[in-house]
């Protein structure tokens, strides 16, 4: 059913009927300016903050760690779809950068739970209020009926992140594959 739903959805987006020279299907109009969007934030927030020395997923698991502090690696991985192997390497690099504390678990003396310290926080912090100033230079570019546009979608574009949130939480239906 939520396969028919997709290919119902892609079918009706006039962006999406194009194909490629090879036969496959264009990304539609929404994934590809999200795509873009993300891309030029990250390019941006690079250029408009050189020094941050940490990489977007060594951000990404520490603004999770920030807000589930005590969370165990696999915790992590669980909640960031991540390999086990990979948040491991992630969090010893921020280890080594003073960004992470590990501490035994309480009543767990085997099991390791991860805290930001002052300073991952403070990363954290920065990071989004870096991505936050760009954003708002960019947007003091665009004529005023594109930044009432995207004003106006803010709320469905929270509601979109929240639906495909939900579905990279639940199990694959379908051969549907979010996560």
């Amino acid at each position: 059913m939520f396969d028919q739903e997709v290919a119902g959805l892609r079918a009706t987006s006039a962006e999406a009927t194009e194909a490629t020279a090879d036969g496959r299907a264009q990304p539609d109009g929404l994934a590809d300016g999200i795509a873009g969007l993300r891309r030029a934030l990250r390019r941006g927030a690079r250029v408009a903050d050189p020094d941050n020395p940490l990489a977007v997923a060594q951000l990404e698991l520490l603004s999770a760690l920030a807000e589930n502090p005590r969370s165990r690696p696999g915790q992590l991985a669980q909640l960031l779809h991540m390999r086990p192997n990979t948040v491991t390497t992630i969090v010893n690099a921020l280890v080594a950068h003073g960004m992470v504390n590990r501490s035994g678990a309480d009543g767990d003396r085997r099991a390791v739970e991860l805290t930001a310290t002052e300073a991952g926080r403070a990363a954290v912090h920065a990071w989004q209020a870096t991505n936050a100033d760009v954003l708002h230079l960019a947007l003091s570019t665009l004529p005023a009926h594109q930044r009432r546009a995207l004003a106006a979608a803010s709320p469905a574009l929270d509601a979109l992140a929240k639906a495909v949130d939900r579905l990279a939480d639940e199990p694959p239906r379908c051969g549907v594959n979010v996560g």
